[in-house]
């Protein structure tokens, strides 16, 4: 066969999405012989990708995501190719491909939290976009063979959207996370040089991510103003790029003279693993989530994960993690408390982190979708 797949967002310029698409095309590479392969790169993210495997060639399509050239160029450079199946691995399908595709939707989260909080955009030009994403994902779906999603939840959550689309169409191929670092002691002496660089002072409970409304680290302050106040030992360190949602919860520290907060903003992935393992654990407060990745990556680097029970996370990390209830500021503060009190808690959930981590393969994901390709 000759199948193309939208790289668009492969590497660093599509982050988690980016890293999906990473992981897919380098495993195909290892697995698949039979096949050739035409993937369809950003000039930013040309080079990025250097083909391993004779029968993958890359393509220069320098066109942008939700452009009108997205619309109208690229279809018209897929055309040439003649490409008897094409997988974009996410929901911006160029209106005018008519031949046959796979898409990927990893979650629903602008249709579950359409807030004008999560935007920077006028609110007649948001209710516009979100109109346009709905309808959008809505076309994909009724035109492509197959609609890939990443968890038994977000299936769940597609068919509630799309009550039309038949059950049959879906398949789950679960994500996964790199096994490099598992038990990977990072030097003493070393971490905390590292935690000096970013203000980080020991002890203290992490979070590393976004700040997008719907990881709900508000939230999570809200229920920190109440734990600091009796607990002043610990600390609260979230580290993420600084950009403009970050900014807004800077704003709310200093606004509401929160205390023991660090914000260490971007952290490099060398300095990460100290930064994990020196922790007393890693909190993720998210509302929403199609896979959450984060978690899995944060016991990959032995820290136990206490996380919002969301439906998602419970699927996704089982008996690994210790839940709490995100909406509920008692909930979370009794989860901190257990997680820091409990020193064989915290013992057996890092044990039960590097077991669940096992259960999850960028090898099987590719695997499966290529037995996808097969079928269709």
């Amino acid at each position: 066969m000759k199948i193309g797949i939208d790289a668009r967002f492969y590497g660093s310029v599509g982050k988690g999405l980016g890293r999906y698409v990473q992981k897919l095309i380098e495993n195909l590479e290892n697995i698949d012989d039979e096949n050739q392969y035409f993937v369809f790169l950003l000039k930013e993210n040309f080079d990025e990708f250097q083909p391993k495997n004779k029968n993958f060639q890359k393509v220069l399509a320098d066109f942008r995501w939700y452009t009108f050239a997205e619309q109208i160029k690229l279809p018209l450079m897929l055309r040439k190719y003649n490409l008897d199946v094409m997988h974009f691995p996410h929901f911006n399908v160029p209106i005018f491909y008519r031949k046959k595709i796979i898409i990927t939707i990893h979650d629903l989260i602008l249709l579950n939290f359409p807030t004008l909080r999560g935007t920077r955009l006028n609110p007649i030009f948001y209710w516009l976009k979100f109109l346009a994403y709905k309808l959008t994902i809505g076309s994909a779906i009724k035109r492509s063979q197959k609609v890939i999603t990443v968890s038994n939840f977000s299936k769940e959550d597609i068919l509630k959207n799309y009550p039309k689309l038949e059950k049959e169409k879906i398949a789950v191929t679960y994500e996964a996370c790199d096994l490099k670092k598992e038990n990977q002691k990072a030097d003493g002496k070393n971490s905390d040089e590292i935690l000096k660089k970013y203000g980080i002072i020991k002890p203290y409970l992490l979070y590393v991510g976004n700040a997008y409304p719907h990881k709900n680290l508000e939230g999570l302050l809200e229920a920190w103003k109440i734990y600091n106040d009796k607990n002043k030992n610990l600390k609260l360190v979230l580290v993420g790029k600084k950009d403009f949602f970050y900014r807004r919860i800077q704003e709310k520290i200093k606004k509401e003279k929160i205390a023991n907060v660090v914000l260490a903003g971007f952290v490099s992935d060398e300095d990460l693993n100290a930064v994990y393992q020196e922790s007393a654990a890693y909190i993720f407060p998210s509302l929403y989530e199609g896979f959450g990745l984060p978690p899995l990556e944060a016991m990959v680097m032995g820290a136990p994960v206490i996380s919002s029970d969301h439906g998602c996370m419970r699927e996704i990390l089982g008996d690994s993690a210790r839940y709490f209830d995100a909406r509920n500021s008692q909930s979370i503060i009794a989860a901190i408390e257990k997680i820091t009190r409990d020193e064989n808690l915290r013992k057996e959930l890092i044990q039960k982190g590097y077991q669940k981590i096992k259960e999850y393969s960028w090898e099987k994901m590719a695997r499966e979708t290529l037995q996808i390709y097969n079928d269709i």
